[in-house]
C-alpha cells in the first residue's frame, strides 16, 4: 500500500483518473449547433459593443501574486528547517524580498 504514496506513483494515477474526467466531459457534452451565427459572435444583444476596456489586465495583481508566493514558499521552507543558522539567513532574505516587492 506505501507504494501508492510514492510521488511517481500517485503522478500516474491522477494523470490517468484526470484524463479519464476530461474524456467524459468531451464525450457527454452536447455538440455545437454551427447553423445559428448569432451565437459564435461576441455581442449579441442588438446593442452596440462598448468602446472602452472592461477588464483591466493582469499586471496590478502579478507583485500581489509574487508577495503571497513568496511568502507561502518562504514559510514552508523555514517551518520545515532545523533551527540554524542557515534558515535564519533564509528567513532575513526571505524578508528583504517581500520588502522589497512591497516597495515596489
Amino acid at each position: 500500500m506505501d507504494i501508492l504514496l510514492s510521488p511517481p506513483i500517485a503522478f500516474i494515477i491522477y494523470s490517468v483518473l484526470g484524463l479519464l474526467i476530461i474524456l467524459y466531459g468531451f464525450y457527454s457534452a452536447p455538440s455545437e449547433d454551427t447553423n445559428y451565427d448569432m451565437k459564435r459572435s461576441l455581442y449579441g444583444s442588438g446593442e452596440a459593443a462598448p468602446e472602452e476596456r472592461g477588464v483591466p489586465g493582469y499586471k496590478p495583481f502579478l507583485l500581489i501574486s509574487l508577495f503571497f508566493a513568496i511568502l507561502h514558499l518562504g514559510v514552508l521552507v523555514v517551518g520545515l528547517s532545523d533551527l540554524s543558522i542557515t534558515s535564519a539567513i533564509y528567513l532575513v532574505a526571505l524578508v528583504l524580498g517581500l520588502v522589497a516587492l512591497m516597495l515596489g
